[in-house]
């Protein structure tokens, strides 16, 4: 995670989580002159609207006074989803046995995006099945991972 993220998780999750909230995840994609701050909620009976809505609302007044973002912003909040992303090693441990799709930073193994069976979290490293092989990828490697929902 990087410092601003941290900085960011450190500044919002408290605020997420004295709201009754799970604070699932922070992404913050700096685009040029204007970025997205993008925070993900989560409660055991779901996220409606209205809990956007009401956490969005705490977290903007605590930016506005804060000011930790420079340039020009969007401040989203959202439901991780059913295509939820994972950031953390207890979300892939609890994710055991769903298929994900993960992409890195940079190449591992001469591939940088993976789709398999999540088989568990060792140390520091995802336990993906692909093909038959099963690859160990650094936990700091990963940029970009989601649960791919299944519709049966």
């Amino acid at each position: 995670m990087s410092s601003k993220l941290e900085q960011l998780h450190a500044l919002l999750a408290p605020v997420v989580e004295a709201l009754g909230y799970q604070c699932w995840g922070i992404e913050f994609l700096s685009q040029g002159k204007h970025s997205l701050l993008r925070v993900y909620i989560d409660h055991s009976s779901g996220i409606l609207v209205d809990d956007c809505e009401k956490v969005s609302r705490q977290l903007s007044g605590v930016l506005d006074v804060e000011d930790p973002i420079s340039s020009d912003y969007t401040l989203e909040v959202s439901s991780p989803g059913l295509d939820r992303p994972l950031f953390t090693l207890e979300q892939y441990a609890a994710s055991v046995g769903e298929q994900v799709k993960i992409k890195l930073r940079s190449p591992f193994e001469g591939r940088r995006n993976f789709q398999g069976l999540l088989r568990g979290v060792e140390e520091q490293d995802v336990v993906v099945l692909v093909d038959d092989h099963e690859y160990l990828l650094p936990v700091d490697m990963i940029d970009k991972a989601n649960i791919v929902p299944r519709f049966e």
